[in-house]
Order: C-alpha cells, then structure tokens, then sequence
C-alpha cells in the first residue's frame, strides 16, 4: 500500500469517528445563547416600559466568557408537546429584588432574587403554561428553590396562566426567595410547568 492511499484512509476514519461521535450526544440543558442574542437588557427592544422601570439597579449584561448564558442571552427550547418552541430571554436579574409594598416581605433569614423574563413563540402551536412553574435557581452548594409569589417594586409580574399564539410574546418577573446568605449562581428554565426535555440555564450573580 503507498503513504498516499494510507493517508487518505486514515483520514476518511477520522471522519467517520467524528461523525458518530456527534450524533446523538447533546445535553438536555442549553447554556449556550442564540447567536445575535443581546448582550445587555439596555440593548434589548424589550426593554422595560415606564411601568417597568425598576427601582433598584439590575444587574445587566457582562458576558461570562464563551458559550455560557447570561442577563441579556436568548436561549431557543422545545416545550414538552408537538409544536411547542420559545425564545427564552433573561432580560434583567435583581439580587436582592424589594418588595412592592411594606406588607409583604420575605421570611425571616430569606432575600428574594428575581428574573425579568421574556417569552416569545416560535413553534407552531398555542403554548399554554405558567411560566412560573417553570422556573428555579441555584446557589453556589447545588441547592434549588422554586419560584414564589411576590410582587416586587421593579415591575410587573409574569402571567401565571399564560396562553401564547405563534409569534405572540410576553414579558414579567418571576421571584424566589433564597436564604440570605446563599450565593446565586444559576437560573433554569424548564417549559411546559419542568416536564419538558430541554432546559436553558443562565449563570446569574448578586448586583
């Protein structure tokens, strides 16, 4: 056999290794943002409107390095029915987010932290779920803590029974209450409610 057609069927198996070592292999959670996704809130033709203007300085933009989802990023997810396609969008991040009023506060050795999120539909079919329920965060020990209900001052809340033509989009807060010295680190979002496959993760940190 001559170093050429040695060479060529090398190179023609490194390929085929390649090939099959790809197909198949992808994670269920996607921290990687869209390409053009925005790289702060105050570049995002969603901002927040005069009603939304939040009182407290969020934390925005500031990329993580390559690859890695933050405030600002646009992560694409399936939901767990046929059809069922969202742009997911951390638009702004608060930690600590305040109250609304003076009546409803966290509990005691608790801080709220809070997602402004934005939902737009790409897929082909109505999305109905309550974004809430789809959402959790975790801090710096693996711990998890789910979304609460809670008002806060930078602005309205998201929908808890949302219904979504294609195209339509909506925009809201989602609150969690944490223990005051937890360290935040990453937010998920999990559609249809957390029974859908696919997940997207946004690495957050205290403003």
């Amino acid at each position: 056999m001559s170093i050429r057609t040695a060479a060529l069927l090398v190179a023609a198996l490194g390929l085929s290794l390649t090939a099959c070592g790809t197909e198949g292999g992808g994670t269920t959670v996607d921290v990687t943002p869209q390409a053009g996704s925005f790289s702060s809130a105050a570049e995002s033709p969603e901002g927040a409107g005069a009603a939304d203007t939040p009182r407290d300085e969020p934390t925005t933009g500031g990329s993580l390095g390559p690859g890695v989802s933050t405030v600002g990023d646009t992560i694409s997810l399936k939901g767990a029915e046929d059809g069922e396609k969202l742009d997911v969008t951390l638009v702004k991040w608060l930690d600590p987010a305040k109250s609304a009023d003076r009546h409803t506060i966290p509990s005691l050795g608790k801080r709220w932290v809070a997602a402004q999120i934005r939902l737009v539909n790409t897929g082909s079919a109505t999305y109905r779920d309550s974004p809430p329920d789809c959402v959790r965060v975790a801090d710096a020990e693996g711990r998890r803590y789910d979304a609460t209900v809670a008002d806060i001052a930078a602005g309205s809340s998201m929908a808890t029974h949302l219904k979504l033509a294609t195209g339509a989009k909506a925009v809201g807060w989602v609150v969690a209450e944490v223990p005051t010295g937890a360290a935040v680190t990453s937010l998920q979002f999990i559609p249809s409610g957390g029974a859908a496959d696919e997940t997207g993760q946004w690495a957050v940190r205290k403003g």
